[in-house]
């Protein structure tokens, strides 16, 4: 399967990573690496991750990173996993 990322993903992401190197550069690029070495694993086993707790739908997922939730859909007609939401969990 093939992994694509929305534009807002890439967004969000990208803000985060800004907001990480102010303080840290070296922490914004590791943490941006390990998340990419994560999402690479999505396809492997794309249903391992747990149903997404955003939407009633089996084919989007959560995947957990240190506090962030990355949501991704699974398309099995075009073998494709679209990776579209990346969210901070915080409690209410």
């Amino acid at each position: 399967m093939k992994i694509k990322f929305s534009a807002a993903f890439r967004k969000k992401l990208s803000h985060q990573i800004h907001f990480i190197a102010k303080d840290k550069p070296t922490a914004a690029r590791n943490f941006k690496n390990n998340l990419f070495q994560e999402i690479k694993k999505i396809p492997d086993s794309p249903y391992s991750y747990r149903k997404s707790i955003f939407f009633e739908n089996d084919q989007i997922r959560d995947l957990i990173f240190k506090g962030y939730i990355i949501t991704f859909r699974i398309n099995t007609n075009d073998a494709v996993i679209e990776v579209f939401g990346f969210y901070k969990y915080e409690d209410p």
